[in-house]
């Protein structure tokens, strides 16, 4: 199947939860890449974004036909609705009159930005949800992670309102699951649910052969459930090691400074450029990266499988992804600390680089592999050759 110019000149609708720009965290990387290769594909892109701690991006224009942005009402009493908070507050009659002034499809970004999904102009319009996650399941596991009761407390009645609302997506004509998990439990529901992985930068693996000096884990550190996978690699593996270990990201908690000063071979980075995390990842022996909840796909482990080298993982990050062969599995501490004991011994070689790049090329994680099946979702009755 290719594009061959059949999708060439159509219209779209592309509602985002948030500005993709600066591209640094998963939700934004995945629909920046997503425009990207809309637009390479020929479709003129109509992208509404909800305004709320970023500010507006011209180089959205390079790729979109018109950008609009609304400002996300953030006030403490949509917490009391019905509708979950990450609904109620991307509400806007501005956003319904711009998407009912044409009969275009309309892709919505998560289940945040489904407040219209179901509103009765819309009904007869062709309407795609992306999936980013089962999001009942990721608030539920953000509470159970969360130290303070306030937030504690906002996770566990958001998540309880999200799997109600849930039923909303009964009104879209198909879904595009981000994972093959999220993909089972979507499919038992919905109809016409597809597995569409993560939108990425990385067109070619590009890798460094041989050895690398440290291990690595990045991530967004003031989410909880990172914060968590951190402060775990720190205490319980690399405390007892003697391999340097660097943590990259955001908002360092004071738990994992305190682990920084105790333990001589742990070493922070954070407010550094998307750039030169890319480098950290690239230069690293060793991409260490558990999760703690398996729902949606980690768009940091994809780039470690891209750039990084050798890479260790948990159940949880890749359980019914397709990438478990092309990481080391390990559940418990001591499970982990033998493995990179072990692999600080080999050097990535060149043919473990090829056999990387033809499992990720051919288990549908290319963007011209899903660029295909999400235009098939949005545009049906176009038969690409």
């Amino acid at each position: 199947m290719s594009l061959n110019n059949t999708y060439s000149g159509k219209d779209l609708h592309v509602v985002a939860f948030d500005i993709p720009v600066p591209v640094n965290y998963g939700g934004a990387i995945d629909i920046f890449y997503k425009l990207k290769a809309l637009k390479n594909a020929g479709i003129k892109i109509h992208l509404h974004c909800f305004e709320y701690d970023r500010e507006p991006a011209d180089e959205l224009n390079l790729y979109c036909e018109t950008v609009h942005y609304y400002k996300r009402e953030i006030n403490k009493s949509h917490l009391f609705k019905l509708k979950p908070y990450i609904v109620a507050t991307r509400n806007s009659k501005e956003l319904l009159h711009n998407l009912c002034s044409n009969d275009y499809p309309i892709l919505f970004e998560g289940l945040h930005t489904c407040c219209y999904l179901d509103h009765n102009s819309l009904k007869n319009r062709l309407k795609i949800v992306r999936t980013h996650n089962i999001e009942h399941h990721y608030y539920s596991n953000l509470a159970r992670v969360e130290k303070d009761l306030f937030k504690k407390y906002y996770f566990l009645n958001e998540a309880a309102k999200l799997k109600k609302y849930e039923k909303v997506l009964y009104h879209a004509q198909g879904i595009a699951s981000i994972s093959k998990n999220d993909f089972i439990h979507f499919s038992n529901k919905y109809e016409n649910v597809k597995v569409i992985s993560a939108f990425h930068p990385h067109d070619n693996v590009n890798i460094n052969e041989g050895y690398g000096s440290y291990a690595l884990y990045h991530g967004s550190l003031d989410v909880a459930e990172n914060n968590e996978a951190a402060v775990f690699l720190a205490e319980k593996v690399f405390s007892g090691l003697d391999i340097p270990f660097i943590i990259a990201g955001n908002k360092i908690s004071r738990e994992l400074r305190q682990l920084e000063s105790k333990y001589p071979n742990i070493t922070l980075r954070t407010n550094i450029k998307t750039e030169e995390i890319y480098d950290l990842v690239r230069n690293a022996h060793v991409n260490i990266l558990p999760t703690f909840q398996a729902t949606g796909i980690k768009l940091k482990l994809l780039a470690a499988l891209y750039t990084g080298r050798h890479c260790i993982v948990n159940t949880p990050m890749v359980v019914n992804t397709g990438l478990e062969g092309m990481c080391i599995v390990a559940d418990e501490p001591e499970d982990m600390k033998l493995k990179l004991n072990d692999i600080f011994k080999f050097p990535f070689s060149m043919q473990e680089i090829f056999q990387r790049e033809s499992v990720l090329n051919h288990n549908g994680f290319t963007n011209q592999h899903n660029i295909l099946l999400l235009l098939d979702l949005l545009f049906p009755n176009n038969e690409a050759e």
